[in-house]
């Protein structure tokens, strides 16, 4: 101990200024790293870690990065090689959904939450809910918000209604539906299946649907009936022995019935019937009565008024009932007289000559005078054969001199014009020969 006192002495004598070596070794200020850690080595191992020569390996806490040099050195300057900043990390901002948006609790920094909505009449695609992870990336699918839901339409209610008279369709009206969109509020024109408003529907049943889209293409649709009714009455018969010819559909509101007999017989009760509203029929129930023939008139118009629009007259004259001709058109005309009913032909004979002529319209015979006006009315030669047809307007349509065929005669009176619409009603019914 005495002899560190001396060198101490002697030092001091020299004009030297002691100085321990610890003492002379230069310090930096200690490290500290707000959200991080050093990690730090000194060159011969001391307990201090600022001393000169010491290095620092910097290190942030989870969320945050560092921002300066990963290593500290304690310099002779008393002071680090750079200064550090533990920065807490920050996501890339989200982008904003159309149609929606997003809410962040704390910002856009390592562990904020971000929560999607979307705007009403849209459904969130994607998370709802975000995290903002160590990475700088967000958790989850990047959302969108997408129009899922159909558009809104209202159609009416059944349409019912009933055919006007004689028709078997009804017009009917309503107002075409608006389609109402929960989105974006656009829509493409309104599809109609069906029908159109204003239209005349037939009887039945009818669908009508109406369709519109969005602009995301969701369909929205509706429908409805539209109920047409045909009031309508007992269907009605031909009567025997005559035709029935109906408007629209037959026994329809509204719908007319016209009756007519066949030749030879006459109608009796009503030429038409009405159905009416309450499902009845108007008039009384017509029937055909065999045509009765008069023959005690007193000139010869007035028999042939009788057959007027009734029965087509085939004459048959001849000067005597001996006579060939005669004799031979009667016996073609026999086996022909169920072509004659069906073309409404009367055979009228008249046989003989004044004073001692007759004639004879089937059982019925004529008297003498009447015969007689009949050949002087229609120019009839009294000493010749002769055969003349009269349509039912009483007009002369054609002579024979000699016998006619029954082809011959039939061939003529269906060119006749109403022998046309006589042949169309006789085949409606099925009325033929053998």
């Amino acid at each position: 101990m005495g002899s560190c006192w001396l060198r101490l002495a002697a030092l001091l004598a020299l004009g030297a200024c002691p100085s321990l070596e610890y003492d002379e070794t230069p310090w930096c200020s200690p490290i500290k790293v707000k959200h991080g850690y050093a990690n730090c080595r000194t060159p011969q191992g001391e307990y201090y870690k600022n001393v000169l020569g010491t290095r620092c390996d910097i290190r942030c806490q989870k969320g945050y990065e560092l921002h300066g040099p990963q290593q500290l050195i304690c310099q002779s300057s008393k002071r680090w090689s750079g200064k550090v900043l533990c920065k807490q990390k920050r996501c890339p901002t989200l982008s904003m959904p159309t149609n929606g948006g997003f809410k962040c609790l704390d910002g856009a920094y390592f562990g904020s939450r971000c929560e999607y909505y979307c705007s009403p009449g849209y459904q969130l695609k994607g998370d709802r809910i975000v995290t903002c992870m160590d990475n700088k990336v967000w958790s989850g699918r990047p959302a969108s918000c997408v129009d899922t839901e159909p558009p809104r339409i209202q159609c009416p209610s059944v349409k019912e209604k009933t055919a006007e008279p004689n028709k078997l369709t009804a017009k009917v009206y309503w107002d075409t539906p608006e389609g109402r969109d929960t989105a974006d509020g656009i829509l493409t024109d309104v599809i109609l299946k069906g029908l159109p408003p204003g239209s005349h529907f037939p009887e039945g049943d009818h669908k009508i649907q109406y369709t519109v889209y969005d602009r995301a293409e969701n369909k929205g649709t509706c429908k409805f009936l539209v109920k047409v009714r045909v009031r309508r009455c007992v269907k009605l018969n031909a009567p025997d022995n005559g035709y029935i010819k109906c408007s629209g559909d037959g026994n329809n509101y509204g719908a007319t019935c016209e009756f007519s007999c066949i030749g030879g017989y006459e109608l009796q009760g009503s030429p038409a019937r009405v159905c009416q509203y309450n499902l009845g029929w108007s008039g009384v129930e017509p029937n055909c009565a065999p045509m009765n023939i008069n023959v005690n008139v007193r000139t010869a118009a007035a028999l042939l008024d009788q057959f007027y629009e009734k029965r087509r007259l085939l004459i048959i004259s001849t000067p005597t009932a001996a006579n060939f001709f005669y004799r031979m058109q009667l016996g073609m005309l026999q086996p022909a007289q169920c072509g004659l009913d069906l073309r409404h032909v009367t055979v009228v004979e008249l046989v003989g000559v004044f004073p001692a002529q007759i004639g004879r319209i089937g059982v019925k015979l004529l008297p003498p005078s009447l015969a007689l006006q009949l050949r002087l009315l229609l120019r009839i030669p009294h000493y010749n054969f002769n055969i003349v047809v009269m349509d039912k307007h009483g007009m002369d349509k054609e002579r024979y001199p000699f016998p006619a065929t029954p082809a011959e005669l039939f061939a003529l009176i269906d060119n006749f014009p109403l022998r046309k619409e006589e042949m169309k009603l006789q085949a409606e019914i099925g009325q033929s020969c053998p």
